[in-house]
């Protein structure tokens, strides 16, 4: 089971929490890490460990939110992005406001309903802390201060980095194979009464390798997903149909006559986008975190472009997924901040003597949160965006 712990040390007047639960922020952004990012070279040891004694020290206070509250109770709803909104111009840097290291980032322990968080100022910086939970009916302003251990069996009672429905759709639906995958992936050979499709609640027949599990994703035919600039095929993405549940194994069994029979294995559909048919394909639906999600800022500069709309959509707005160019041989990570950026466009120069054709800046004007990483392809959801988001538009790390 679990065990999450916050102490705070019994000779301090103030709590220290070591680190944050999965917020939707970005960290390491001060130091050498600015540095070492302004080029494609990877971050040394001691560049690194430089950032985490920065990042450590909190934010400047002028990264502060103008209304920035002194305290705060987390309430049964909250997302550590709504929290850090509260607090900083930049959500995305809330590691920095906790004073998080890069190994805290990837090791997060939890905040739940009830904690109050405390916003302490000193010498020109801010950083968070926790005060003694209050108790329901607790209005008062007096905040305590004690060392506490918190033990849980379960992580359900933790905020989450962003409403988990805005995410959950996606982690079955957003899936990239390599060219063959499918191929070799169990299939389905028939249905009863020689149907064509099968919806919810029906059974369907398969043959394959059902060792792996006894609940299954259905998939259609796969798309490549091509980079915008080089045309090159980074990936397929399968077209997702639906659940279902293993009920029999297949199995190969004499008919005592000497020949062999092969009976096809059962499953039965428990949830459907689209009707599944004969020879769709099966892969294991696999166990999410939610609360695991720990977003950050990369630690080396990143650059790329968006492949696709997720869908079938020409554009996207805020809470839509998108494919990007870039996975984990890039060094893109589950809980990546990128910044999303609109290409600058077209005008004319009537200053001179002659027109003159321009091309206006890139201008920033979203955020991206990296949720499922592949080789070579990611899949992020938009955060924030003011104008609609493309195909082949450029995000790179905020």
């Amino acid at each position: 089971m679990p065990v999450s712990t916050l102490y705070t040390c019994p000779s301090s007047r103030t709590a220290r929490h070591p680190l944050a639960v999965a917020a939707l922020s970005a960290m390491l952004m001060l130091g050498l890490a600015h540095t070492a990012a302004a080029n494609t070279y990877p971050v040394s040891p001691a560049q690194r460990a430089t950032a985490d004694q920065v990042a450590q020290r909190g934010v400047p206070l002028s990264e502060l939110a103008p209304n920035a509250p002194d305290t705060y109770t987390v309430k049964t709803g909250d997302t550590l992005w709504a929290i850090s909104q509260i607090f900083l111009k930049s959500p995305w840097r809330w590691p920095e406001l906790w004073g998080m290291n890069h190994e805290q980032i990837n090791n997060p322990h939890l905040i739940y309903p009830g904690q109050v968080l405390m916003l302490v100022k000193q010498d020109g910086m801010a950083r968070l802390q926790l005060g003694q939970e209050r108790s329901a009916g607790d209005t008062s302003d007096t905040v305590k201060l004690s060392p506490r251990i918190r033990s849980s069996d379960s992580d359900v009672a933790a905020i989450a980095a962003i409403p988990l429905n805005l995410i959950e759709p996606f982690l079955n639906d957003a899936v990239v194979f390599d060219a063959d995958a499918l191929a070799t992936a169990p299939r389905v050979v028939a249905s009863p009464e020689g149907r064509v499709l099968v919806t919810k609640g029906d059974l369907a027949y398969a043959r394959g390798d059902f060792s792996a599990a006894n609940e299954y994703r259905v998939f259609r035919n796969t798309v490549p997903l091509r980079d915008p600039g080089t045309q090159e095929i980074l990936g397929y993405e399968a077209r997702y149909l639906g659940t279902a549940d293993l009920i029999r194994p297949g199995e190969e069994r004499s008919d005592g006559d000497g020949h062999s029979e092969i009976v096809p294995a059962t499953l039965r559909v428990k949830t459907v986008r689209q009707e599944i048919g004969v020879g769709d394909r099966l892969a294991p639906v696999l166990q999410r975190n939610f609360l695991r999600y720990v977003p950050h800022a990369p630690s080396q500069a990143v650059e790329g472009r968006i492949v696709s709309i997720y869908g079938d959509s020409l554009n996207a707005g805020q809470n839509q997924i998108v494919a990007l160019n870039r996975g984990a041989q890039d060094g893109l990570e589950r809980g990546h901040v990128l910044a999303l950026w609109q290409k600058g466009r077209n005008a004319v120069d009537t200053t001179y003597e002659r027109k003159q054709d321009i091309v206006l800046p890139d201008e920033r004007h979203g955020v991206l949160f990296v949720f499922q990483v592949y080789s070579r392809v990611s899949y992020a959801l938009i955060i924030s965006v003011k104008e609609p988001v493309r195909a082949g538009d450029r995000f790179s790390r905020p």
